[in-house]
């Protein structure tokens, strides 16, 4: 069968950094190892091969020699059958990459792994994020069994286990590489027991929904993460547990968008609040503020309330808040406010228009100058 390009196996363009092609390799490991995937012949077959391509590509010499003549070069009469000068550092390599990955490798692990971390997506609005809160939260979860207290066994007996004698780890073959795996018998454990517990069935382990008191601190944002350390997973046949992490969201405000330190909101105001100018009250997570309106503002025009925004976790100096004013049409008018404004309306004739109106102006002319062109 045609090999496929080592290249396209791993993902990688043909200049790819040595750190690329070994963050690629882990990537592919972490998807088609055999632990990971138990009794999968497909899984076990592209592990080999990219196994096999990262071997070639992050020896400088072999990989000289494929980009000069492809899988040819590892041919009989050209590479040679045998792996060749580099390969001896296999097992560094799989010690880095594996041990990140499956919790160990190279014959370093003893005992059972910790207990797997959690994540916990917890929903605040925004006066909660930005005051702190205490939140309770239920957690489902792997906790450690009562009744063998985390041993597995329902006497209390537990001895070494029959396949790896002990060591937590068994040796397996893959060509001509050996691997050191955790046991599948005890899971690393290097022990075993006869009797299991009826309540855990000799897991150790149970599912139990925890409720947790999370203190959030004030000032957190989207995306801001909390570890509660040891309130992850309970290890296998008492292992230490993991962390449980708790992630941030915060629900969309009525008022206000948050940008990091800084808060934005649209102030409503009046036609003749924005001609003849006013001192408006506008809202802030502190209370009321005063914010004077010159005259003659326009719509869209945005003022800045120094330290009126959020005072985050990681800095000491509170944000700015940002107020748009928009200027609103008045609606529902009364006969004598439409007289007025008829009245007021007819002032703006002549060059009156222009001098009172400059945006409207330079849009008419604008317009003008268009319609010129297009009949030229």
């Amino acid at each position: 069968m045609t090999k496929r390009d080592y290249y396209d196996v791993l993902g990688v363009a043909k200049n790819a950094s040595e750190e690329e092609l070994k963050k690629a390799y882990r990537r592919c490991a972490m998807k088609y190892h055999p632990d990971r995937n138990p009794g999968d012949k497909g899984a076990e077959a592209a592990f080999k091969e990219c196994k096999e391509a990262y071997e070639v590509l992050s020896d400088g010499g072999k990989r000289r020699l494929y980009d000069q003549h492809g899988h040819s070069a590892f041919e009989q009469g050209m590479g040679g059958g045998n792996p060749g000068p580099g390969f001896a550092d296999m097992g560094d390599i799989f010690g880095d990459i594996f041990g990140n990955i499956f919790g160990g490798g190279g014959g370093r692990q003893r005992g059972p792994r910790r207990g797997a971390d959690v994540g916990y997506v917890l929903e605040l609005d925004l006066e909660e994020a930005v005051a702190g809160v205490e939140k309770q939260i239920h957690v489902p979860t792997l906790a450690q069994c009562g009744r063998c207290k985390g041993s597995g066994s329902e006497d209390g007996v537990i001895e070494t286990c029959s396949t790896c004698q002990g060591r937590g780890q068994v040796r397996m073959q893959r060509g001509p590489f050996v691997m050191q795996t955790p046991c599948p018998q005890c899971n690393g454990a290097g022990k075993s027991v006869a009797n299991p517990c009826h309540e855990c069935h000799g897991h150790g382990r149970v599912q139990e929904d925890k409720t947790l008191a999370v203190k959030i601190p004030a000032g957190v944002d989207v995306g801001d993460r909390i570890r509660l350390a040891g309130e992850g997973e309970a290890g296998p046949t008492g292992a230490p547990p993991g962390d449980l992490y708790v992630e941030v969201r915060v629900r969309p405000h009525a008022i206000f968008e948050r940008d990091g330190d800084d808060l934005h909101c649209e102030v409503p105001i009046r036609i003749s609040q924005a001609a003849l100018g006013d001192a408006i009250r506008v809202p802030t997570l502190g209370g009321a503020a005063e914010l004077r309106i010159p005259a003659e503002t326009q719509t869209g025009k945005v003022f800045r309330l120094r330290e009126k925004g959020v005072k985050s976790v990681r800095s000491r100096q509170p944000g700015d808040l940002y107020c748009k004013v928009v200027v609103e049409t008045p609606v529902n008018l009364t006969g004598e406010q439409r007289e007025l404004l008829e009245r007021f309306e007819t002032t703006f004739v002549g060059d009156g228009a222009r001098r009172h109106s400059p945006k409207s102006s330079t849009f008419l002319d604008g317009v003008k100058g268009f319609w010129d062109r297009m009949v030229s």
